[in-house]
Parts: C-alpha cells; structure tokens; sequence
C-alpha cells in the first residue's frame, strides 16, 4: 500500500453510488472510501484483523470508483497491493484455504478445465449437496457453462484481401475452454477486416485471476510466459477479447515494475481490445443487415480499468437494421468480478439478480457482453428467475454474423 495514493482520497463521496457493495448493504467500511480508510488505519500500524480482511475480500475490484473519482485515487492499485498483503499476512479458515487452492489450481490452465468440463456440467444436479459442503462448490455448480463443441483454432488465420495489420490473438484459459466460438468468431472479424491473425498454440493464463486475488507471484509468472510468447510471435498487436484478461495485460509493465527488463518489455507489447482495434483500424468489410435489438452489458474491467465504452457500441450500431438498447444501472457490476462469484456468492447473487432484472426490462432480443464471467453470471441470475435461457452472445460474434451474412436467429446461445 502506497501512504501517497491513499491521502489522494478526499473522502467526497463521489464513489458511493457507483460502488455495488455500498449500493447493497450501505455500510461505510463496504464503500471505497471506508476501505482507503482502513488501508490508513493498517499503515499506522493497526493489525489486520479478519474484520479488516473481510472488507477487503467484499470488494469486488469493479473500478467503477475509479471512474468516478474527481480527484483521481488509484484505487485500482491500492485494492490490488492490499489483496496481496491480505493473501501474505490473514489466515484463513481450512475451508476456504482449500476452495481458493483448488480454483487457482484449476481455472489458470486450459487442459485441466477441459477436463473438468463435463464434471462441472454434471454438478449442476448435485448443487444443493455442494451448497451443503461449502457454498463456493455451488456457485462453482451453478455457474457451469453448457458443453461447447470443442473449436480448434489454426496457429495462423490468413487476412482476406490486402493486409492491414499482423496481429495476435489472446485465447485466453475460461474463453478458450468454455466460449471457443468466440475466439473463432474473433479471428474471422480479424481476417475479414484485413488482418494476418497468429494464435500460439502454448498460450497460458494472463495472470489476470491472479492478479486481481491479490496472488501477485503468480500473476507475474503467467504476465513473463504471455510477453515471451507473443514476442516469439512477431505480431504489432496483441487483441484480446475478454475484458479482464485485457485491463491485466495492459498493466505488465506496472506489475513488473521491480524488474526494468520485464518491465521494459512488457511496455513494448502494444495490447488492444477487440473493440478498441476495430475501431481505431476502421471498417473495410461490408456489413449486412441483422434485424434484431440489442441490450449491451459493460464489463467493468472493459468500462472502467480500459475505459472503453463507445467503442463498442459503435461497432453495434454500424450494422444496419440492429437496434440498440441501455440497459440501467450500466455502471455497477453483474457480480461476477472474477473469481467474486465463488468466493462471495451471496453477495453476487444479489448483484446478478439486480443486473438479470434489468437486463430483461429492456425486452432486447439479445444480450451483448465482452466477457466470459459476465455472460455465466447474468445467465445463471436470469435461470433462478425462471426467465432462462437468455440468449447471449460476443461483441465478435455480432460482427462475425453481420460481416458473414448470417441470419440474426443464428445468434445467442442459450448458457445453460
């Protein structure tokens, strides 16, 4: 923790309404400013008692704050350096040692989630058992995507037309395994829009569970293997089309910043949503019609930590014939927040519940998220409605169904 950004916060207030833990449950020490406030206290020399650590664990890491601070705290470091210090100094109980052990053993590495796919899809009947055993076990249930057809993806996608641009493409460990069509759809719009797409086969884990668990170690790990990887691919830009995966990697060079020649290179590795190279490449591809309303869902780290909203939304509204709809309370979070959703799942309940119920009064024929916890969160909080299936799809699947030509009741896969 840093005493400098922590006595940028002013305590105005401004952060209160834009924070879901505060929005829930108005408890002062639940807001960003109360959790400052503590940071403080703990500086001072005040022990971390797990009253402490329990703020600290309730803080979901969306950066809406961030967004809208006037006097520009950087929250987002200040949570992140005080997770790390929590995962170094709180003890936790067996249980929850043992749930965090295994989501960090599991969720990093794509052969291990791929063969847990069906497993976890099976859980979903043994749900109320695992409830019983630990409550992370039925979120973990509940949360379980449908089982995709596996989608092997070609080490290098070859531009259509005159080349624009060599890119590489972030697989990604959740997205690859369980949304593989979005990383094919992903590379199609690429291609279409002029661009050589290089795919290393060995791509790891981003770092970015990592990163935002406050297990920094690890996270620095997974951030050398992903900078050495996409140097070996000799590609201008790495696009990735996960909103999380992108705010980590996009952040290398700070969380190498001990060591100057990492640091250094992860500086040179220029890393771009998908959304946000599209639109500064600009459109060559002919878009056709697609006669639908969709409902865009902000995903906090694309929102907030990369501050990319319009881009987005413009690409949408590109395509003729599809309409376009807000969905309310757009700046707080679904819940999801990583791994939140299994490491506090009453609370993310809620927040699900409240987005689900928004997202279905805006009557849109399709849900449109840029990335993969957001879309098993808001699906999941639809199905304990009893509204589900909810049809969902990706920012890339839109467009690769629009630049296709394909019809617009080929989109939206029913998540469950």
């Amino acid at each position: 923790m840093d005493p400098r950004l922590i006595r940028d916060c002013v305590h105005c207030g401004f952060c209160l309404p834009t924070c879901p833990t505060y929005v829930l449950w108005a408890e002062e020490m639940d807001s960003p400013r109360g959790r400052i406030h503590l940071m403080g206290q703990y500086l001072e020399g005040t022990p971390l008692t797990d009253e402490m650590a329990g703020h600290f664990d309730a803080c979901l890491g969306c950066l809406a704050c961030v967004t809208a601070c006037p006097s520009g705290v950087r929250y987002d470091r200040l949570i992140e350096r005080t997770r790390a210090v929590v995962e170094r100094e709180h003890v936790r109980r067996p249980e929850d040692r043992a749930i965090r052990a295994l989501v960090f053993a599991l969720f990093p590495y794509r052969r291990r989630l791929r063969a847990m796919r069906l497993p976890m899809r099976l859980s979903k009947r043994l749900r109320p058992f695992l409830e019983r055993v630990h409550p992370a076990l039925g979120a973990m249930a509940e949360l379980a995507p449908g089982t995709a057809r596996p989608v092997r993806l070609p080490p290098f996608v070859r531009a259509r037309g005159p080349v624009r641009a060599r890119v590489g493409l972030l697989t990604g460990c959740v997205q690859g395994e369980f949304f593989p069509h979005v990383n094919a759809a992903t590379a199609r719009v690429l291609a279409l829009e002029g661009c050589d797409v290089v795919i290393p086969p060995r791509q790891g884990c981003c770092g970015a569970l990592s990163l935002h668990s406050g297990r920094e170690a690890e996270a620095k790990r997974f951030a050398k293997r992903t900078i050495a990887v996409f140097e070996r691919a000799g590609v201008d830009t790495v696009v990735v089309n996960a909103a999380g995966c992108g705010s980590t990697m996009k952040e290398y060079a700070e969380l190498l910043a001990d060591e100057p020649g990492w640091a250094a290179r992860a500086e040179a590795l220029r890393v771009k949503d998908l959304a946000e190279f599209l639109a500064e490449l600009g459109p060559v591809a002919e878009r056709h019609p697609l006669d639908l309303s969709v409902a865009y869902h902000d995903a906090c780290h694309l929102a907030h930590a990369q501050r990319i909203r319009s881009q987005p939304r413009e690409l949408l509204r590109a395509i003729p014939g599809l309409r376009l709809v807000e969905i309310a309370e757009a700046e707080i979070c679904c819940g999801s927040a990583g791994t939140y959703n299994l490491f506090q799942p009453e609370a993310a309940r809620e927040l699900g519940a409240r987005k689900a119920g928004h997202v279905l009064a805006t009557g849109a024929d399709l849900l449109v998220s840029a990335n993969p916890g957001c879309t098993l969160q808001i699906a999941a909080a639809v199905r304990r409605a009893g509204k589900g299936p909810l049809r969902v799809a990706h920012t890339a699947e839109v467009l690769d169904a629009s630049l296709r030509g394909r019809p617009a009741g080929s989109l939206g896969r029913a998540t469950g």
